[in-house]
Order: structure tokens, then sequence, then C-alpha cells
């Protein structure tokens, strides 16, 4: 097994990221929990470290600056790096709305832009404030849960009965866009950077109609957040490998 590490995931109070989170304590690696609501990522914290994990957790809501710079400071005063940053929040639609808002004919386009703040500019707005400490790391990891529903290849084809979704599936182009720019710039810094597809998980994302369980959704992220120094970079990967996108 690889050196122990420390590993942020946010998003990681429920569904695939707690998951994600229990697989990496497994493994014998410290995970710090980011969530909205440090009651709940305490709560998940302290059911892992029940089953023996070295697990904390902090307020992180990927929306807000204040509370990312916030909660890396934290990670940085209690250990000072960060070797793995799982960027794994992620929304499918607006609270209290449906996927009847993100249609193109009748778009809400402030439905639209709730969603890319999380799943798009969250995820840029927490890798910025956690590069300094994945730059004090000897093998620094960037996953991005993305989705093969934002897949190109997938969304020109007509026979795809996925939803037509404005705002999540785009969303989801834009993360894997996104991943691969990091991966392009931080390349020379020896930062992986990879998106990883998690599979039609039932969470409540979908109001779990998916058909795989979160503990199979997580395996993609955890297998390239514990890759060597040495592994791929700028790759679109889920359980069997290669995503075309």
């Amino acid at each position: 097994m690889m050196n122990s590490m420390i590993a942020l995931v946010t998003g990681g109070n429920k569904g695939i990221g707690r998951e994600i989170a229990a697989q990496l304590a497994e493994l014998g690696h410290t995970v710090v929990i980011g969530a909205r609501s440090i009651e709940r990522a305490e709560a998940t914290a302290a059911e892992l470290r029940a089953n023996g994990g070295e697990v904390t957790a902090v307020a992180l809501d990927v929306t807000d600056p204040a509370s990312v710079a916030a909660a890396a400071g934290q990670v940085e005063a209690r250990f000072g790096r960060l070797d793995a940053l799982i960027n794994n929040a992620g929304i499918s639609h607006q609270p209290g709305a449906d996927f009847a808002g993100q249609l193109p004919r009748s778009a809400d386009v402030d439905h639209v832009r709730y969603v890319f703040e999380t799943n798009v500019f969250g995820v840029i707005t927490v890798t910025s404030a956690f590069l300094p400490l994945l730059r004090r790391s000897s093998a620094p990891r960037i996953v991005n849960v993305s989705s093969s529903a934002g897949s190109l290849a997938s969304i020109s084809d007509f026979a795809n009965t996925d939803p037509v979704a404005l705002g999540y599936v785009p969303s989801k182009t834009a993360l894997t866009a996104v991943t691969m720019m990091y991966a392009r710039d931080l390349v020379g810094e020896g930062i992986l950077v990879n998106a990883v597809c998690p599979g039609f998980v039932a969470t409540d994302l979908n109001n779990h109609r998916g058909i795989r369980t979160p503990a199979e959704g997580a395996t993609s992220a955890v297998r390239m957040a514990t890759i060597d120094a040495n592994g791929p970079t700028g790759t679109f990967t889920d359980d069997a490998g290669p995503v075309a996108w």
C-alpha cells in the first residue's frame, strides 16, 4: 500500500462522497470530510472513526469563497499539507425545482447558473484554495467526480435516454474540460489531475433511482486518488477504463 496520505473529500457526509471517505480511511489514509453542514460532516466523521478510520471534518460550502478559505486554513493548521483533493460535491438541480427548469425550450437561467455554481465554479474555487497545500505534498493528486452524462459523444446521440438538462449535463461537460485544463497546466509541478465517472449511482441527486451502490460509485475516485506519483494525468475514466467524451 502507498504511504498514508491526507485526503479531503468535498460533499463527503453522504452518498458517493461518504463512501470515498470510508474507502480511503479503510486503506489507512487520513480523511477530511468537507460539507456545508459541519454537524452532518462531524456525524459522518464520528461514524467512520468508530470503524477505526482517521477521519475529521470541516465546514466547506464550495459556493462560498470565505467558507472554502476557512476550510483550507483549518487543514493547513492541522496537517500542513494536502495529498489528495477529491472534488465530489455536486448537484443535479436547484432545491425545490426539477429538471423542467433545465429544458432548453423553457430554460430558467438562474436555475442553470445555480447548478454551475456548485458543479463547475465550486470546483475551481476549492482547487484554487487548496493548491498551495497540494504543492507541499510529495505526490499530489486532484480527482474531479464528473459524469459520462456530460460526454459529448453521449449527448450528441439522439437515441440517448438521459434527461435533457441544460444545467446538470453541460456542467459535467464543463467539469471534464476544466479537469483537462488543470492537468495540462499543473503537469510540470507533478500534480496529477483526473476526472472520474461513478456511474448511475443511487443517491439523493437522482432520488435514489440509480442502479449502482454508493460504494461501487466510489471506487473509481478512490483508485485515482491513490495512484502512484508517476501515474496518469488528464484522464477521464470509470471502472471499465477511459470514458469517451
